[in-house]
């Protein structure tokens, strides 16, 4: 099981997120969720026999070794693969039933994505990148230029629009990822080592992004192999051979919003 050393008052079994209503359904609901890979001729269940909530408004902080299962669990929540057995609903809808179509307008209109090598077109400005998700939205919106500015202004970039990848810095370009995935106000931003290219500044002013996102109602679901970047999170789970083996609710790092997110160290 990891072992996370927490700076003081950060004990996991206190919470300051609010009081949820129990009554309410889970965004994402996995029951008995598993996955199994044919590979040589052999059986790898990658997830096996998973169930778990999250809640609409959480901050979730997946994590594990290599070959855990967390990176497969994250696929799922992203609805780019479908379980071999087992249930799992996002936002209502259980993906093992959608077609390619249905699951291609799911991840267009309720999940923002951000990887860890940014996946930004390199001859691109900044402002046609966050509009590329809204080429594909129906009905697609009449002010998506507006909406690209609105988001780019938000993590720090209006005066950055017209720079291509190269003109930015690696935190930069994740300020743009991140811009894209939340142009189409998505339910769930889901990001997959977010800040695994970055310094430790950098990486804390993008997770002070996410917080800051988080606290304006999106849900966010992190999957990382540092403990510090987990701490952020007021929810941590813990993948090993395809099982949860950690579930705990822990009191996330707490600062100001907008403070140093806000803040664009220039190159």
């Amino acid at each position: 099981m990891t072992v996370i050393e927490r700076p003081p008052g950060t004990d996991p079994a206190v919470s300051s997120e609010p009081e949820r209503d129990a009554s309410a359904s889970p965004l994402i609901s996995a029951r008995d969720l598993s996955k199994i890979y044919h590979l040589g001729g052999e059986d790898l269940a990658a997830l096996d026999h998973v169930s778990l909530d999250i809640a609409d408004g959480d901050f979730v902080a997946i994590m594990g070794p290599s070959g855990s299962g967390k990176s497969t669990m994250m696929n799922m929540i992203g609805a780019l693969d479908v379980p071999t057995s087992g249930e799992l609903r996002i936002d209502g809808r259980d993906i093992g039933r959608l077609s390619v179509d249905e699951l291609a307008d799911l991840r267009n209109r309720t999940i923002g994505f951000v990887f860890q090598q940014f996946n930004l077109l390199p001859r691109t400005s900044a402002l046609k990148q966050v509009m590329l998700p809204l080429l594909y939205a129906n009905p697609r919106p009449e002010n998506g230029e507006e909406m690209a500015r609105r988001r780019l202004a938000q993590v720090g970039l209006d005066n950055r629009s017209g720079h291509t990848p190269r003109q930015l810095s690696g935190g930069q370009q994740q300020r743009v990822a991140i811009a894209r995935a939340i142009v189409n106000n998505p339910k769930i931003l889901l990001a997959d080592e977010p800040t695994g290219a970055l310094d430790t500044k950098t990486s804390e002013e993008i997770m002070q992004l996410f917080a800051d996102l988080n606290r304006e109602g999106i849900t966010v679901i992190i999957v990382t192999h540092e403990p510090e970047i987990a701490l952020w999170a007021g929810r941590r789970i813990t993948f090993r051979d395809g099982r949860i083996v950690d579930d705990v609710r822990q009191k996330p790092i707490e600062k100001p919003i907008g403070t140093p997110a806000g803040q664009e160290a220039r190159p």
